[in-house]
């Protein structure tokens, strides 16, 4: 069964002095965040951007592929953070999402730092935000598995 969801943006304006909001209309979660131009190849002042919407739908989605390969191989972690850095650059005279860099610390019992590693490197592959952008955005990560007492 598919699942959709949807989000809505009311713009104002021109591109480069107009303003808007974008709203999840499926979660109805967030409600009229302010977007811009600048807050996209600026300083984000308060305002949020697709890329950084995309940076946390990155790291949502490889957090879940990892969480969810590490337990089918039987170590399953105990906790996970991810942080995902997208870049948004202009290439020769267009704006483009350039790279997605995912880094990830994990605490995982019976795991040691190579299988992390492989576990790591085959979510950024597997995770369904990774294949939307494979082709078009440079993906990587880096994988530091920290001991549990720490």
């Amino acid at each position: 069964m598919a699942a959709t969801r949807t989000a809505t943006v009311t713009w104002n304006g021109n591109l480069a002095s107009g303003s808007g909001t974008v709203t999840a209309g499926s979660s109805e979660l967030f409600t009229d965040l302010p977007v811009s131009w600048a807050s996209r190849t600026e300083s984000p002042a308060g305002q949020t951007s697709p890329e950084e919407l995309l940076a946390a739908a990155h790291a949502s989605c490889f957090s879940m592929q990892l969480s969810g390969g590490l337990d089918r191989a039987g170590t399953p972690p105990d906790h996970l953070h991810v942080s995902a850095t997208v870049t948004f650059d202009k290439v020769g005279d267009a704006w483009s999402v350039t790279t997605s860099q995912i880094d990830v610390i994990g605490v995982v019992p019976g795991l040691d730092d190579a299988a992390f590693d492989a576990a790591a490197h085959a979510a950024k592959e597997d995770c369904p935000i990774s294949r939307a952008l494979a082709g078009n955005v440079e993906l990587s990560v880096s994988a530091t598995l920290e001991d549990e007492h720490e």
